[in-house]
């Protein structure tokens, strides 16, 4: 797997409108059988998903975008825990780093973006076969450091391979193990594009042959079957422990 960082201007909330003339400053070409992945930040600093912070409850716009929320009160670290687009993060998602004095929000329908991303870009490439990913990082449970663990939306390529029924090296069969196909390309795109003051938002990634692609968008089914309950996860226990509220729904809005 060969993954390359694409160095872009500055994308400066205010200006920057046009996700797709960003994209198309990177590429000349793009091969056959790729992904390439988006940081989920300029692709809200071009919808606009974002507010001053001078005078902003920060509090209040992470409630009002989360579906499920547990109060700072409950947790060591100040933190609000919280549910967006069906999975666990801190804060809903609402970031203050590289912002410039803006509170930057989660795109409003990710999963549409990934689909127009790859639809502009196959149509003004030629392409046959390509993926989109749209990242951004999360903690992860007794680890410490972000990891670009979270995929926001995919689309081109099928997101799980589901070792289910098939055979290990000893003949064993294995009943449990999928290999999480969309947030492995996520991670390794996120390691290379960086956290900081880096300036490299878009990756491209080749040599994959361990990818499934699809000449669509993923559908509502097979998006739905990433996504499990509380009381389906593993750490079931753990979730269903923690008094959780409501938030305002106001952030990931289905396609």
């Amino acid at each position: 797997m060969k993954v390359t960082p694409f160095k872009t201007e500055k994308i400066v909330p205010g200006i920057h409108t046009d996700i797709f003339s960003i994209i198309d400053g990177c590429f000349n070409t793009i091969p056959e059988n790729s992904v390439i992945a988006i940081t989920s930040k300029i692709i809200s600093i071009c919808e606009g998903r974002f507010l001053d912070i001078d005078g902003a409850d920060k509090d209040k716009i992470i409630i009002d975008e989360a579906e499920m929320y547990v109060p700072r009160s409950e947790n060591n670290h100040n933190m609000l825990l919280t549910i967006i687009g069906g999975a666990i993060n801190f804060s809903s998602g609402v970031d203050e780093s590289n912002s410039n004095g803006k509170f930057i929000l989660w795109p409003k329908n990710p999963q549409l973006s990934a689909n127009t991303i790859r639809e502009h870009l196959m149509k003004k490439h030629g392409l046959s076969h390509l993926g989109v990913v749209i990242t951004d990082t999360a903690s992860i449970p007794m680890r410490w450091g972000q990891r670009g663990v979270f995929v926001l939306a995919h689309s081109g390529f099928v997101a799980l391979n589901k070792y289910i029924g098939k055979q290990d090296i000893f003949g064993r069969k294995m009943n449990f193990t999928s290999s999480a196909i969309s947030d492995s390309l996520g991670t390794a795109a996120t390691l290379v594009m960086g956290e900081g003051s880096e300036q490299t938002p878009i990756a491209l990634i080749e040599d994959i042959p361990f990818v499934e692609f699809q000449d669509r968008n993923p559908t509502e089914k097979e998006l739905n079957k990433l996504k499990m309950t509380m009381e389906e996860d593993l750490y079931s226990d753990l979730l269903l422990s923690l008094p959780w509220r409501k938030g305002g729904s106001g952030g990931i809005k289905p396609e």
